[in-house]
This record gives C-alpha cells, structure tokens and sequence, in this order.
C-alpha cells in the first residue's frame, strides 16, 4: 500500500503532526522538528522524544513514513566560508534531530551558488558539507530534494542531482525527493503520465529509482518550464489529477513517503482519499 499523507503541523508539540496526519486518513507524513525559519532551537528533551515515539506507535506510523523536512535557511552550497559553516552546523542539528526521533529521512534543498561561483562548484560545495554532516551523525539519510530553477538555485534539472551524488563519498546515506511541482516548473512536463514517464525514465537512467527515498506531490499553479515554485491544490494546476492518480497506483512508488504540499488545507483529506483509495 502507497504511504501518502500532507505536510503537517507541528504547533503545540511534535507530535500533533502525526495526530493531524491521521485524523486526515494519511499513513505518511511531511513535517519540521523545529521552527523552520530560525537558525537554532532549544534541544530536544527527552520527554518531548519519549512523547512522540509514544504517539508514533500508537498512531502505526513508522520512520519510513516519515519525511522531515530541514530549515529554509540552511544553504550548503553558500560559497562563504563562514556561511556555509552556519549552514553545516544547522544541517547537522537537524540530522541529530531525526535521529533523536527515531527517524530517519531529512529532506533538504541543494542550495543556491548566489552567483559566486559556478553550478559545479557550488554542488562541489553541497557534496562536501553533506560528507562533513553525515560524518558527524549516525544514520539518518539525507534526502536532495529537486528544485524549481529559480535564480541561482541548484538541483533543477536530474543532471546536476545525479553530479552532486557523484561527487558525495557517503553514498550510502544519500537519497533523492522528487518534487513535482519544482519538475515541472523546471522543464519537465508532467501534465501527462506518458511524459512523467520520460522524466522518471531520465531520473532512473541518471541516478537510478533505487536512490528514491521520497515525493513531494503538488499541482503547480505556473505551465511547465516556467521556473516558477508556485504550488497547486491537485487537479486545479497545470498537471492534473492523471499524473498522481498514476503514482498513486505505481508499485515502484510504494515503499516512500508521497507527500502533499499542496496550499488548500481544507482539501487534503479529499486528497488523501482520492490518491490512497480512488474517487468515491
């Protein structure tokens, strides 16, 4: 069975996003272990913990059905020194975090060069902080998510992923999150599923499905190639409900978290049911 679920809240403790998720139907989730745009927060205490592996058991949600998601602050590609520094320090909070947990996936996006330096050295850059990070945790998996190509944003196109992966010495803790949304603003056209296939055949090719750790499902509110990050409710953008019923029912999508991103809080229940269970 697919894991699908929305990006939950976690207001008034962590473990409220597990209970918001399961009171939508979802059996997966998206969500932050803190504030997502503050560098620091106060650690995790062990009550806090002991609170959401409690609530994780009763609620049936194990750590692959999971997807945290890091701070939007967090750049590893900033070409200064100092920066990226502040960045890795974060990065590496976030992973301990998860793995306080007991999770294990922590999405994140590559970063931006700000046009200091070129695309490759700035995924030079990523791939590097990443090996410091995954050095200093135990086993949490870092997730690349793809991006929109907006500005000097990194990670846009399956190429550039699959050179950052090449470049990573700890491979084997190293994963991929295919946002659609990003996809096709980037230039992928998923308004069909015979060319989600092209694309999903040009990831498998490049950097291969078993590096697939997890997707971020959206709509997107822009046409394809726009380079514009503009998430839709599903079925109300430029993709439409085909593409996601479509891996909603894809055996090769079954053991990762499908997350929606979508902006109507008030659909994702409807969501949820249509891709978990089809139209009523």
């Amino acid at each position: 069975m697919h894991m699908i679920g929305p990006h939950t809240s976690i207001a008034g403790g962590l473990q409220n996003a597990l209970i918001s998720a399961h009171e939508l139907g979802a059996n997966a989730l998206g969500m932050f272990t803190k504030n997502q745009r503050q560098w620091k927060a106060k650690p995790l205490d062990p009550e806090e913990i002991a609170l959401f592996v409690k609530t994780c058991e009763s609620l049936d949600f194990s750590s692959s059905q999971i997807l945290v998601h890091d701070s939007y602050l967090i750049n590893l590609a900033n070409p200064d020194s100092v920066k990226r520094r502040q960045s890795l320090d974060a990065f590496i909070d976030e992973l301990k975090r998860v793995e306080q947990l007991g999770l294990k996936l922590l999405n994140f996006h590559p970063g931006s060069h700000l046009n200091q330096v070129d695309a490759r050295e700035g995924l030079r850059l990523v791939a590097e902080s990443l090996d410091i990070a995954l050095s200093e945790t135990g086993n949490a998996i870092a997730v690349i998510e793809n991006t929109a190509g907006q500005g000097s944003n990194l990670g846009s196109n399956f190429e550039e992923l699959a050179y950052l992966y090449e470049q990573c010495r700890t491979q084997e803790r190293v994963g991929f999150c295919i946002d659609t949304c990003h996809a096709h603003a980037a230039g992928y056209n998923l308004g069909s599923i015979e060319e989600f296939e092209k694309a999903i055949a040009r990831f498998d090719t490049l950097i291969g499905l078993d590096k697939l750790r997890g997707m971020h499902l959206n709509d997107a509110k822009e046409p394809a190639a726009s380079r514009l990050d503009r998430h839709e409710s599903l079925g109300k953008g430029t993709i439409g409900w085909p593409t996601f019923e479509h891996i909603a029912s894809d055996r090769r999508f079954e053991h990762i978290p499908l997350v929606l991103e979508t902006i109507d809080t008030e659909l994702w229940k409807a969501e949820v049911f249509r891709l978990r269970w089809g139209t009523p």
